[in-house]
C-alpha cells in the first residue's frame, strides 16, 4: 500500500513538471511582448526565432558536455574514450 502511494506520489511530481509546446510558446510569446515586441511584427519573429535558437543551442551543449559528443565518445573510433 505505501508503494503504491509512493510510486503515485513520484509519477504527479514528475507529470507535474513537464510543460507542453503551446505552454512554451506562451511564455516565449509573453516574454517577448515584456521586451517591448507588438505581436505580428517582425521583430517580435525574430525574439521568438532568437528564444528557439538559444533553447536549441542549450541543447546541443548539453549533450556534448562531459560525454565526448553525442555518442558518448564510446567505440567507432569516435572520440577520445575508446575501449
Amino acid at each position: 500500500m505505501k508503494i503504491a502511494l509512493l510510486a503515485a506520489l513520484a509519477l504527479t511530481l514528475t507529470a507535474g513538471g513537464c510543460i507542453t509546446i503551446e505552454e512554451r510558446r506562451a511564455l516565449d510569446a509573453e516574454q517577448c511582448r515584456g521586451y517591448g515586441f507588438r505581436t505580428g511584427t517582425d521583430a517580435f519573429a525574430s525574439c521568438l526565432q532568437q528564444i528557439d535558437l538559444d533553447r536549441a543551442d542549450a541543447r546541443r551543449a548539453y549533450a556534448y558536455r562531459d560525454f565526448g559528443g553525442p555518442f558518448g565518445g564510446y567505440g567507432f573510433g569516435y572520440g577520445y574514450r575508446r575501449w
